[in-house]
């Protein structure tokens, strides 16, 4: 490189050196640099060798597949993420029930609700099913119903579009997961906090769009707790046959609480199936959709225990293994 020919230039030109200083040996800088090279070249055989970096090959981890879906409803391409059981062509299982995930994008909770649905498949403790992950991008438009109180159009001026996502999930995406997955009718909406409102608000006001709605602790303090107060009139203008709802909740409180405690009351009143979980002595609004999506599986999909067997004789106490035939 210029400016680094020591030979050429401090050598020969005596620039930075002190006065008398000896030129530098040519031949012995290139004997150094023989040495030094067999050095990096032995160092990098022994890391190879010995489990270094370069003993790796690197490769993403994958789970499930992304769709781009140009959305005539909305007006431009959206992602969906979607998750199979493995070995589907084999499962006598399938095809599955779909759950379809509100926030379903990688960076929002794509990953650990289809581990839960990976966990039912891995140990047959409750139905295996394909999830469907739908990514919000303005969620405060996407997943509210449009408000009546000013204050809350003023608060959240891009609000009020719940109406059109329902439409892009239920026109759009539902064919196209129908027509591609190994998927039979049945099928359930699941979300928390402001999905979880989204949620309620389509089983109050679409309930044929899907069986099951899982709303974990659903932002129903939107509207000045509109939903709630009028879920008993919504619930009338609707048939509810087949249809299983289950709500959890954390320990938000006010208006929050007092507008589940109204859906709940509504929804025991009208004599449909409604499931609640009361998980305020331990999970906060932050902590509590893992856990709640959890029981939920476990309560709506369980299936009856796996067939182990005849208990092996190590888990006996003082069991023998048995002898040996000849």
């Amino acid at each position: 490189m210029p400016g680094r020919r020591w030979q050429d230039t401090a050598a020969n030109h005596g620039a930075g050196l002190p006065d008398g200083a000896p030129a530098r040996n040519r031949a012995g800088e290139s004997l150094m640099r023989v040495r030094l090279a067999a050095l990096a070249l032995a160092l990098s055989l022994w890391v190879s060798g010995h489990g270094g970096p370069a003993a790796f090959a690197q490769q993403p981890i994958e789970f499930g597949d992304a769709y781009t879906i140009q959305s005539e409803t909305l007006g431009e391409a959206r992602t969906i993420n979607v998750w199979v059981p493995p070995h589907a062509d084999e499962d006598p299982r399938a095809p599955y029930r779909v759950l379809y995930l509100i926030d379903g994008g990688t960076q929002q909770d794509w990953f650990h609700i289809t581990g839960l649905a990976q966990l039912g498949a891995l140990s047959w403790t409750f139905e295996p099913m394909v999830v469907v992950g739908i990514e919000t991008d303005d969620r405060q438009n996407e997943l509210t119903p449009q408000a009546s109180d000013e204050r809350y159009v003023a608060e959240f001026p891009t609000s009020g579009d719940a109406e059109a996502f329902r439409a892009f999930l239920t026109d759009e995406v539902k064919p196209f997961v129908k027509a591609n997955f190994p998927v039979r009718d049945e099928s359930a909406l699941i979300g928390e906090s402001l999905a979880g409102l989204f949620v309620a608000d389509t089983y109050l006001t679409s309930p044929d769009a899907f069986d099951d709605y899982l709303a974990i602790s659903p932002s129903l303090w939107w509207d000045d707790k509109a939903l709630g107060v009028e879920a008993a009139r919504l619930m009338a203008a609707h048939d509810y046959e087949g249809k299983r709802l289950f709500i959890a909740a954390a320990d938000e409180g006010g208006t929050m609480q007092d507008a589940i405690d109204q859906l709940y009351g509504a929804a025991v009143e009208a004599g449909v199936e409604v499931h609640f979980d009361d998980l305020s002595a331990t999970e906060t609004h932050a902590t509590i959709f893992h856990q709640a999506a959890l029981r939920a599986f476990r309560r709506l999909y369980a299936e009856p225990p796996y067939d182990y067997g005849p208990t092996p004789w190590y888990l006996i106490e003082g069991g023998e293994p048995k002898p040996a035939q000849d």
